[in-house]
């Protein structure tokens, strides 16, 4: 999209740039804050809400905005933002009601508290762009239909790996081949890390242990992959993808992983291995003349039938302002579901569970997540890992059994668990979720 500083670089010249609001002070949220504090023009951040107001002035003040304060009413917040001072807050739903933001960003990793704050968002007319790959995995195709429903976008990000598959995908769709197989690059897998392992690793970065956990327990890789999933039709051939799969060859031989024929017959193939230090994203694509194989060939491609293309890096935050644009300024939708879900992540036991134990979060001690095709998750009432905080065993679980619902007691009236109820009965037609949540919103 390099039309998006020329597009940018005229709202900086007119006095109308975008304004940004940003829910979540975390490691992301910071270097998001002052890229475009100091690299986007065109841009604003208007302001930060964090459960703890104070980190979220910090991240401000790390930006470089000494003059930013605490707010805690709408017309303080609004007043801030007016007179170009970016305003912290504990209180997000300030952000997604003031009519002095237009993007709204959530950087939570929250799916319940991530349904609230997008249901109030669209209410107030404001886009949403994710940096919650949670959420989107879990309920994002529902929540695809209050968006249009509201007139606004929800949208996945630019930077984070769904994006940059999403965008190569597009790339690789417009040379005229045919995409075949999107796959993930991990420098690390191992399902039962915690955050006691991933501490140091963490504090060394200054990140969140949990965070960094869902990373290398392969939760993280899991939702991203449902996400790229979701907005192409390709299914997973197996739960779990390859769980781990080494492979440290030439990128450029990565298709000899895959049949051709097998990925044909599933409509695309999502994948991830772990390995390969030159590149993070690949798609494998055919193309179907021969005359194109032969150019493709000479072009150092190889002989094919699966061809390979690659993006060496995702920088994130440097990237998500590209998104945030793409949706203000365009109206274009970085990675939007085809339609229902595809593939979910389901909640495998990290280590033996026990009755009446009440599950933590991702990314932490208890489970961790799967990537499986919808059917098996609808077939095998699955809990998805998304909404397992909370949850109430009723009987034991042995280490790396996956989590039904009928395991768990699910934490009283979460709007999350209603949205999925409702994504089930939408598109798939199935109505049995409801009789476990309340009544649908």
């Amino acid at each position: 999209m390099h039309m998006l500083d020329t597009a940018l670089k005229r709202r900086e010249d007119e006095g109308r740039p975008i304004r940004v609001g940003i829910v979540g002070a975390g490691f992301m949220s910071q270097g998001l804050s002052n890229q475009i504090a100091h690299s986007i023009p065109g841009m604003r951040v208007a302001a930060i809400s964090n459960r703890k107001p104070q980190r979220a002035l910090d991240v401000l003040r790390y930006s470089g905005f000494e003059d930013a304060r605490i707010v805690e009413s709408q017309a303080a917040l609004d007043k801030e933002i007016s007179a170009g001072r970016p305003a912290a807050t504990a209180d997000a739903m300030l952000i997604a009601r003031s009519e002095h933001v237009d993007v709204v960003v959530d950087a939570t990793g929250s799916v319940e508290f991530g349904a609230h704050l997008a249901l109030e968002a669209f209410k107030h007319g404001k886009d949403v762009v994710l940096l919650n790959a949670e959420i989107d995995a879990t309920i994002g195709p529902i929540l695809q239909t209050y968006a249009r429903k509201h007139g606004v976008i929800l949208s996945a990000c630019e930077g984070d790996e769904p994006g940059v598959q999403m965008n190569l995908v597009r790339w690789v769709k417009g040379l005229g081949l045919i995409p075949r197989v999107i796959g993930n690059v991990k420098g690390l897998q191992d399902p039962y890390r915690n955050p006691t392992t991933q501490k140091g690793f963490a504090e060394q970065w200054g990140q969140n242990p949990a965070m960094v956990t869902s990373f290398a327990d392969g939760s993280k890789i899991s939702f991203e992959q449902a996400i790229v999933a979701n907005a192409t039709g390709f299914k997973v051939r197996s739960r779990g993808m390859s769980r781990g799969l080494e492979y440290r060859g030439d990128v450029m031989r990565i298709g000899e992983l895959y049949d051709v024929d097998e990925a044909r017959a599933l409509g695309g193939i999502i994948d991830y291995v772990v390995g390969t230090p030159l590149t993070k994203v690949y798609v494998l694509a055919e193309h179907t003349d021969p005359k194109q194989r032969h150019y493709l060939n000479l072009y150092k491609m190889g002989p094919g039938p699966l061809y390979p293309f690659f993006t060496p890096y995702h920088l994130v935050h440097f990237e998500v302002p590209n998104a945030i644009a793409r949706v203000a300024l365009f109206r274009d939708n970085v990675a939007p579901p085809l339609g229902g879900p595809v593939v979910e992540v389901c909640a495998v036991a990290k280590r033996d569970l026990k009755a009446g134990e009440v599950l933590d979060n991702s990314g932490m001690y208890m489970t961790y997540g799967e990537a499986a095709n919808v059917e098996e998750m609808s077939s095998g009432r699955y809990l998805p890992e998304g909404l397992v905080e909370g949850c109430k065993l009723k009987g034991d679980i042995s280490k790396d059994s996956v989590l039904k619902y009928d395991d768990v007691e699910l934490p009283p009236g979460r709007l999350a668990d209603r949205l999925r109820a409702e994504q089930y009965a939408m598109f798939r037609n199935e109505r049995w979720l409801q009789d476990l949540v309340s009544a649908p919103v």
